[in-house]
């Protein structure tokens, strides 16, 4: 996930899917889509824009539950959190740090559990 300039401030740019199995879904994706992946452990792989459209990655877990979970972009996190939290939103993971950034989780108060991002 890596954004250089303000351009993408507020703007969708990443969807992580749940695997159960991270190994096999690089390789479907890979044989049907001709997607290329990069490995970030045994539990997280990524793959880029350039092959499917918009930067994806996929996380071990039980994919029966796991929905895929949409990433926004922001130049500032503790202002998008805040601003989330005042339209009656609430931070379901608080902030944490990732290689590449660091990022929190959501619920927009109808269902819809999202997450914001920043370097």
């Amino acid at each position: 996930m890596s954004v250089t300039n303000s351009v993408n401030n507020r703007k969708i740019n990443y969807v992580e899917f749940v695997s159960s199995d991270i190994e096999r879904s690089k390789q479907f994706y890979a044989t049907v889509f001709g997607w290329s992946f990069e490995d970030w452990g045994p539990d997280y792989i990524s793959f880029s824009a350039s092959g499917s459209g918009i930067d994806c990655g996929f996380r071990k877990g039980d994919a029966q539950t796991g929905t895929p979970l949409v990433v926004i972009y922001a130049t500032d996190l503790a202002v998008t959190e805040q601003a989330i939290v005042a339209a009656g939103g609430s931070i379901t993971v608080p902030t944490f740090e990732f290689p590449g950034g660091r990022r929190f989780h959501f619920n927009d108060g109808a269902g819809n559990d999202l997450a914001v991002w920043s370097e």
